[in-house]
């Protein structure tokens, strides 16, 4: 069947293990805690997608990315979010890299040729403050800086080797304060991870808190941005949020495709519903590609980020109806001698629920449309 066909022959390209593995886990051993999605995922190179192949990663392009979270996203949903945590964080590293000295590659190949799992203190979600602005304070020290504070939720708590996280610290040249990313390998003195996700939905992805209680990190493993908090949104933060929006919107459509997909191989559902179902999740996916087809050609600007704010929220729409419809087509049976439909169902709608929210963008959204420079909330 050709649905599905773009994205799981991208995963495997890239990825060839990965898919085998997945496809060989029932969904809910993949959705549970303790999944063995996020083994699977680093066995198979997952870590270095983002990674180019002459710093000893996949190399693959935006579009690439996209295809392949959604191909996961169909297999798992909690590996498709967790994932796309990992990428996010190595997209801001790569970008960060292209700014530096050299020095920072040494780190991006680490984890590429190493394949460790990299969880993300960034994309916040806490009430009253932006989701690009620290959550953990940063104190100078002869050694480094001092970092305390917690994330919580943080997916990969479990299986991260690294954590990074956004801090402000002093400017090298004492004008100032700056943002900064502290790189925190897990085996931290200090750094701790207790329980905080309670649902059934989504569990795989280990999303617990992660807490940092006076944890050093030498100057080696601190990436300065330049940037300082508050500012109108630079180019390595605007990136980061293209990139962040992008990724988690093709995740949650895989999630959307899998249910679809149970409709379409379905022959006892009328053609015109399985059809109808298939148009509007290949639309939607068509919307998502037009902003990863952006990212490749390295127009990554402000208009880049209303564009992916625009299609993320209209994906969010378009999942909000094709996926009751397909549970409503896939009938009462499939519902009630199974849990896999309701998971899906259920996880599907977690899009909605990722930062910035849309209620908190209408205001920011109204002012950029009026020719206002846009702003994050």
């Amino acid at each position: 069947m050709r649905f599905l066909e773009r994205e799981r022959a991208t995963l495997a390209k890239l990825l060839p293990e990965l898919d085998p593995a997945l496809r060989e886990a029932p969904l809910m051993e993949l959705e549970r805690p303790g999944s063995p999605g996020i083994r699977h995922f680093r066995d198979s190179g997952g870590p270095g997608l983002l990674v180019p192949e002459a710093h000893q990663g996949r190399g693959a392009t935006a579009l690439d990315a996209l295809r392949v979270q959604r191909a996961i996203g169909s297999r798992s949903p909690s590996l498709a979010v967790a994932t796309t945590m990992h990428h996010f964080s190595m997209a801001t590293l790569v970008a960060i890299g292209g700014l530096g000295d050299g020095l920072e590659w040494l780190l991006i190949e680490g984890v590429a040729s190493s394949n460790r799992v990299i969880a993300s203190g960034f994309a916040e979600g806490r009430s009253g403050a932006g989701i690009l602005d620290p959550s953990m304070t940063a104190t100078v020290t002869a050694d480094g800086i001092r970092i305390n504070g917690v994330k919580r939720p943080c997916s990969l708590a479990h299986s991260m080797d690294v954590l990074t996280a956004s801090v402000l610290i002093p400017r090298e040249d004492g004008q100032g304060d700056e943002l900064a990313v502290a790189v925190v390998p897990a085996e931290s003195e200090g750094m701790s991870v207790s329980g905080f996700w309670s649902s059934a939905f989504l569990a795989g992805a280990e999303s617990e808190q992660v807490t940092l209680t006076d944890v050093l990190v030498p100057p080696e493993l601190l990436l300065r941005t330049g940037t300082t908090s508050g500012e109108q949104l630079d180019e390595l933060q605007t990136a980061g949020l293209i990139w962040f929006q992008t990724l988690m919107t093709g995740s949650y459509l895989g999630a959307a495709s899998a249910l679809v997909e149970r409709v379409l191989l379905n022959d006892r559902i009328p053609e015109h519903e399985r059809v109808r179902l298939f148009v509007e999740t290949e639309a939607a996916m068509a919307t998502a590609e037009g902003v990863a087809r952006r990212i490749d050609a390295g127009d990554l600007d402000e208009s880049a980020l209303a564009q992916a704010l625009y299609v993320r929220y209209g994906v969010q729409d378009a999942i909000a109806r094709v996926v009751p419809r397909a549970v409503e087509l896939l009938g009462g049976l499939n519902f009630m001698t199974s849990d896999e439909v309701g998971h899906l169902a259920a996880c599907a709608n977690g899009l909605s629920l990722h930062p910035p929210s849309r209620s908190r963008m209408t205001a920011p959204l109204s002012a950029y449309l009026a020719d206002r420079p846009l702003a994050i909330a």
